[in-house]
């Protein structure tokens, strides 16, 4: 997984009544867009380290998307 500041993680309930939950990348701590993340997340405001699982979708900013170069 990569993100860039900026990029929104969507991560994905793993029991029956746990709502998706997004939060959005404020910094990145690994090497080149590597994991782990600082993240604030949007429904409540708090922010976390955060190393995704396979349950993690990354959701590019337009500014930062990766290209195919």
């Amino acid at each position: 997984m990569r993100a860039n500041v900026g990029d929104e993680l969507l991560v994905h309930g793993r029991t029956v009544g746990q709502h998706d939950r997004m939060a959005k990348v404020v910094q990145v701590l690994g090497e080149n867009g590597t994991p782990p993340y600082r993240v604030k997340y949007e429904d409540d405001g708090h922010e976390a380290l955060m190393s995704p699982g396979p349950d993690t979708v990354v959701r590019h900013h337009p500014e930062t998307r990766p290209t195919d170069r």
